[in-house]
This record gives structure tokens, C-alpha cells and sequence, in this order.
């Protein structure tokens, strides 16, 4: 799954988003490149809850693809 996620700006962000992920599914891979604002997903959680997730850790996402 690939997320838009606008404000993203930097190391903490990445590491607060990919935490948050790993939280609630251990097992996910999260690889996030903050040029282009993207995070993709490997994981058994739906992208809604993905998106649920990344919101609570005060990042709007949406989903670009499944």
C-alpha cells in the first residue's frame, strides 16, 4: 500500500510513523521517502486502519494505491 502523507519533513517524522505502523503490526515493513511525501506499506493491517494509525499520529494520509 502507498500513502500520501504531506507533512512529512524529517527524521523524526519518519521514525514516529514507521513506530506507530510497527506498533500495531510488528511484522509490517514501512519504507518512507520524505521527498516525494510517500510511505509504503507491507502489511496485514487494511489501509483504513493504516490510515487510522498515521492520523492519530498527527499525519492525514491517503491511500494512492493498494
Amino acid at each position: 500500500m502507498q500513502f500520501q502523507v504531506d507533512n512529512l519533513s524529517c527524521q523524526h517524522c519518519v521514525r514516529a510513523v514507521t513506530e506507530a505502523i510497527k506498533a500495531r503490526d510488528a511484522q509490517a515493513t514501512v519504507a518512507v521517502d520524505l521527498a516525494s511525501k510517500q510511505v509504503a506499506v507491507n502489511s496485514a493491517l487494511p489501509a483504513d486502519q493504516v490510515i487510522a494509525v498515521l492520523v492519530d499520529e498527527g499525519y492525514p494520509a491517503r491511500l494512492l494505491n493498494s
